[in-house]
């Protein structure tokens, strides 16, 4: 890849609620005011949970959000793919309230920096090769539960009971079985949260150095 066509692309995983969108959004300002504006993005791994339009609501519900097969990674390494040759793409619009998909899409144009945050990134080989560096946010279940719950009932207008069943059926199983194995193919383990300034400010400095290579 030369120069004038470089994409730095930096994934950072870990379970619900450890702080991945909070450390992606940080670099993602800090950084954006040395590379411009225009050459810094964010995907998200949410907006691939694959099309559920053809389901019934009862349907929808049932879906294990937690498991590698509820997303598109076919659509997200082609994304990713088509960045790197600088091509435009359409990244899908997800609705946590309809569990699916909506019609509408957001374009994302090439940039030199995309970063990727989601809690399964790290167990798609496929994924792992796309990135230059790779970051797992290494914090304790019982203060990711506190801040999901949180979060959805606060942000997605979710029940806590809902929350707390779903935590206990799938979130919780699927972070021991995919999440935290998938921990060992980090380059960079990131304690407390996405608040550590010590680690964003190495993650930035590393980002830097790839962009100079």
């Amino acid at each position: 890849m030369s120069d004038n066509n470089q994409c730095v692309i930096v994934g950072i995983a870990g379970a619900s609620a450890s702080g991945k969108s909070l450390i992606a959004s940080t670099i993602y300002n800090e950084l954006r005011e040395k590379v411009g504006d225009h050459q810094i993005g964010v995907i998200t791994e949410d907006c691939y949970y694959s099309d559920q339009s053809h389901l019934s609501m009862e349907e929808r519900v049932k879906t294990n959000y937690d498991h590698p097969s509820a997303l598109d990674h076919d659509l997200l390494c082609e994304h990713l793919q088509k960045l790197i040759k600088g091509e435009a793409v359409e990244v899908p619009e997800y609705s946590y309230s309809e569990h699916t998909r909506t019609s509408e899409t957001t374009t994302l144009t090439p940039k030199k920096v995309i970063i990727l945050e989601g809690i399964l990134l790290l167990t798609d080989p496929r994924l792992r090769d796309l990135m230059h560096a790779s970051v797992f946010m290494d914090t304790p279940l019982d203060i990711c539960l506190l801040r999901r719950v949180k979060r959805d009932v606060e942000e997605r207008g979710r029940t806590m009971d809902s929350v707390l069943k779903q935590y206990q059926q799938t979130v919780r199983p699927m972070f021991m079985q995919f999440i935290e194995p998938s921990k060992q193919h980090a380059d960079i383990i990131v304690p407390r949260g996405g608040k550590n300034r010590i680690a964003i400010d190495v993650l930035k400095a590393h980002i830097a150095k790839l962009l100079k290579s």
